[in-house]
């Protein structure tokens, strides 16, 4: 029930900026920050109905990565030639 409420509730904002851009009377500085807060509660919305999903199951979450294999074992020391100068 939460989840379709999520869902409704974070599409009802975006229909507020779509009614806001049609009939909102140009870019002012009123309508800037409408459309501001109205995404940011259609965010809030949509994050809440994520986790929702996320929590059911109905969405796998990231396996962790698999430690890589052994690197082959590091060539034996070469000796250094030396000169007779010191």
């Amino acid at each position: 029930m939460m989840l379709i409420l999520s869902l409704v509730f974070a599409l009802i904002p975006l229909l507020g900026i779509a009614y806001t851009a049609v009939y909102g009377g140009g870019l002012t500085v009123d309508n800037l920050f409408l459309v501001l807060i109205l995404l940011t509660m259609s965010g809030v919305f949509a994050l809440s109905a994520f986790l929702e999903l996320r929590a059911k199951g109905f969405m796998k979450k990231k396996e962790e990565a698999k430690p890589a294999p052994a690197a082959a074992k590091p060539a034996a020391p070469v000796a250094q030639k030396t000169t007779g100068t010191t």
